[in-house]
């Protein structure tokens, strides 16, 4: 599946998700009286769009805004500011009535296997429990020993309880029961980081499957460079809150324009010993800013080795990268979720190896370059 969608031309009626400047700002609350005296902006102003059926990969550095951003997808945090957009409606707007019929097709798969699933339920209760809230009619057990079928499972384990499986298992049962309502969109938040990397394997094939015989659409949420590759139609990449760069699978891997993502895809190890032995790692310095205080003009600037005294001054927007006006790619009318756009005003040539960087070394306000 993820092969076929990189070349998927579309149109804004084809996006199943739209975000289009999604803030989520938690406030600093201090002193007796706890007041707010400042705010962590763990998503700050995100645009991205989703067609119908394919992946889109997130990745970024921990505590980059990755979990956050899909929680507000589903809206179980209010964002400060913007619109999420599913099937052509912002459903932030939404009552509780009509988020219940929405999340119908909106389900999540964590992380923890272990953490995610009730210790005092039974897999049948745990899997049948959507179709319980959404009072589904029908034999409840018979659809659920079918789902359990679907992810691997046998439906012996109905009456069985979390604590008498496997981690592998125990994420089935959680994709089991994320794919019960037959849903539209799942968002799969690091769903093989706890995992095994025989059972990664496993679980990511079982994901793929379900894609094309459910006709899902994924926001796939990893570290793992090598894994989001794999499953992913686009990817994206995220900075202190920020979307810094996205694009399709083969662009962004073969010719990455962010000096943050080409940082990145140079910690991926080679499967080729001799390779990795002679490539040179890109290594960052300082530290990422603290999302409370983040830095002004482009925010990758105080760590970025192309940064100019332009980067500390203004911020850029998601410039795009493949020399072409917005909206055509490959010399054909194409949406704008098929363009390759980097938040830089110094991009990386096209075709510069990733595991060569330029010696230079980060800008600092006030020193000359």
């Amino acid at each position: 599946m993820s092969g076929e969608a990189n070349g998927r031309q579309g149109s804004p009626g084809d996006y199943l998700l739209e975000t289009k400047n999604l803030k989520m700002h938690f406030p600093i609350k201090a002193g007796v009286l706890r007041r707010t005296v400042g705010h962590v902006k763990a998503v700050d102003g995100v645009n991205m769009q989703i067609r119908r059926g394919e992946t889109l990969g997130l990745v970024g550095e921990s505590g980059c805004g990755k979990s956050t951003l899909a929680r507000l997808i589903l809206r179980l945090l209010e964002p400060t500011e913007g619109e999420v957009i599913f099937e052509g409606e912002n459903i932030l707007g939404y009552d509780r009535k009509q988020m219940l019929r929405v999340r119908r097709n909106m389900q999540i798969v964590f992380q923890d296997p272990y953490a995610s699933l009730n210790p005092r339920m039974t897999v049948g209760g745990i899997v049948g429990e959507p179709l319980k809230t959404h009072k589904i009619e029908g034999n409840r057990k018979k659809r659920v020993q079918e789902l359990l079928e679907v992810v691997g499972l046998s439906p012996e384990h109905y009456n069985r309880y979390p604590h008498e499986f496997s981690g592998g298992q125990r994420q089935r049962i959680g994709v089991a029961r994320a794919i019960a309502l037959n849903p539209k969109l799942i968002i799969c938040d690091e769903p093989v980081s706890a995992l095994d990397v025989s059972i990664q394997a496993q679980v990511i094939n079982l994901l793929q499957d379900l894609q094309r015989d459910f006709d899902l659409t994924y926001v796939f949420i990893a570290h793992d460079l090598s894994v989001v590759k794999h499953i992913s139609d686009r990817v994206a990449v995220m900075y202190l809150g920020k979307i810094v760069e996205i694009a399709d699978r083969r662009r962004l891997y073969g010719e990455p324009r962010h000096p943050y993502t080409v940082s990145l895809l140079s910690a991926i190890p080679f499967p080729d010993p001799e390779k990795e032995r002679q490539r040179r790692r890109i290594v960052l310095a300082g530290d990422v800013p603290s999302p409370a205080n983040p830095p002004q003009g482009c925010s990758f600037h105080t760590r970025c080795p192309r940064a100019q005294e332009y980067c500390v001054e203004h911020e850029p927007g998601l410039i795009p990268q493949d020399g072409r006006p917005d909206g055509e790619a490959d010399g054909e009318a194409d949406d704008a979720a098929s363009a390759h756009r980097a938040a830089c005003y110094f991009p990386v040539e096209g075709g510069q190896p990733i595991e060569e960087p330029a010696a230079t070394t980060p800008y600092r306000a006030g020193e000359s370059t």
